[in-house]
């Protein structure tokens, strides 16, 4: 059947199509697209008879098939009637319009014309059009933008995402998701993730995280919203959930765990390892709007007696578990926090040197209980990158950084001020 050159949606729906004597058949209702080797194959075309009656015309029985001409090789009387199925994958109904990741741009674009191309004398579905051409050419006005462009000597943009970036083809949804291939997205910076994510459903958002590996689903976690957190974990097969809460660290997945109902947060704590959950829990105790509330346990720490060389040769090993390392902090025989060295000061102090003689014992610090803004107080008044939670019997609980009131103070536009305890 020829087919000849490209083709946008917008360029074809409402167009008649004509039956071997010249006669009209009905109009472009919508396109139905099956799964194809390269490509989606477009399988019928609906067409639209009078009275709001509709018929599917087979690829098959199509003889033209262009911008300008589309020409059947069946007449009226042999065309089958139509109803609109949630089984079948329609690209007005179920792609036009809707959104999809781009994935160049780590943001959500919206369809707005879809382009076909032949190949093997079918049509295919080549690349959607998310820019202003597209919009403009389903207005009719997308020549006479060009010319006007052109009297200023610039050009109209092309936006069109290929349909090898686009996948999986999948009828009948609100917002169809058409992500780009694990690989790409996993590619994404955390952030960019939790960005695109942040803009589609909870199914879609539920759907994009099946396909990342666990630390990533974990990093790009941290960055949503509460509430958006609390649907994902939901939306969520149990194991995986619970194989990411446990990548996270504590305080982050404590927040998370807390907007979540009790008996989802127990079955996911039964889930992760003992130490794991034990960490989070001792979290989960403290008072909204507190130090203790605001800090995590994960730090490291060791005792006075030991050398620069042994204390450097542990932090190998010790920091791979800990998010943000910051500094190291000494404590006495009964755990008790006595003193903070940098790693700076670590690593430029002799191997033989004992920590005892290189930290810092003019401590600053803040109780558990005390208020978070009076923690973000202390840190950004001695330009400190982490603060000791301390109780008033000397024994540390856990450090707030830098990072956490960062996001107390100045959460992004996709996340993130921690969630109230």
């Amino acid at each position: 059947m020829p087919f000849f050159g490209e083709v946008f949606t917008s360029e074809i729906i409402k167009k008649p199509v004509l039956d071997p004597r010249g006669e009209e058949l009905g109009r472009v209702k919508d396109l139905a697209i099956i799964k194809g080797d390269p490509l989606p194959v477009v399988s019928m075309l609906i067409i639209e008879r009078r009275k709001k009656r509709y018929a599917a015309l087979r690829w098959s029985d199509l003889n033209i098939f262009n911008k300008k001409i589309i020409a059947a090789m069946t007449y009226r009387e042999n065309l089958v009637e139509y109803e609109f199925s949630k089984d079948d994958l329609l690209v007005v109904r179920d792609i036009l319009d809707k959104q999809i990741v781009d994935a160049n741009g780590a943001k959500v674009v919206r369809v707005n014309d879809i382009k076909l191309e032949g190949y093997n004398e079918n049509a295919v579905l080549i690349a959607v059009d998310v820019g202003m051409r597209g919009i403009l050419r389903r207005l009719g006005i997308e020549r006479g933008s060009e010319e006007f462009m052109n009297l200023f000597k610039t050009r109209l943009p092309y936006n069109l995402i290929s349909w090898n970036y686009i996948q999986p083809l999948r009828p009948k949804l609100d917002a169809i998701t058409l992500t780009v291939p694990r690989q790409i997205l996993a590619e994404l910076h955390p952030a960019d993730i939790a960005d695109i994510i942040s803009q589609v459903s909870r199914e879609e958002g539920a759907h994009l995280f099946k396909d990342l590996d666990i630390e990533t689903a974990a990093e790009a976690l941290s960055e949503l919203k509460p509430e958006m957190q609390a649907d994902i974990i939901n939306a969520m097969d149990p194991e995986k959930a619970a194989d990411i809460i446990e990548e996270m660290p504590p305080d982050e997945a404590a927040d998370i765990l807390s907007d979540l109902p009790t008996e989802k947060a127990k079955e996911l704590l039964e889930s992760i390892e003992k130490e794991d959950a034990e960490d989070i829990q001792e979290l989960l105790g403290h008072e909204d709007d507190t130090a203790g509330g605001l800090m995590t346990n994960e730090y490291i720490a060791y005792e006075p007696l030991m050398t620069v060389q042994q204390a450097s040769e542990r932090f190998k090993v010790n920091a791979r578990d800990v998010e943000n390392v910051y500094y190291i902090y000494i404590l006495d025989k009964e755990e008790k926090l006595i003193g903070v060295t940098s790693l700076k000061r670590m690593l430029l102090a002799e191997q033989d040197c004992l920590l005892a003689d290189i930290m810092e014992t003019n401590l600053k610090t803040v109780s558990p209980g005390e208020d978070e803004m009076d923690a973000a107080e202390i840190i950004s008044k001695y330009n400190l990158l982490a603060l000791p939670v301390v109780d008033e019997n000397g024994y540390m609980h856990g450090i707030i950084t830098v990072d956490d009131i960062i996001d107390l103070l100045l959460p992004t536009a996709t996340g993130r001020k921690r969630s109230k305890r």
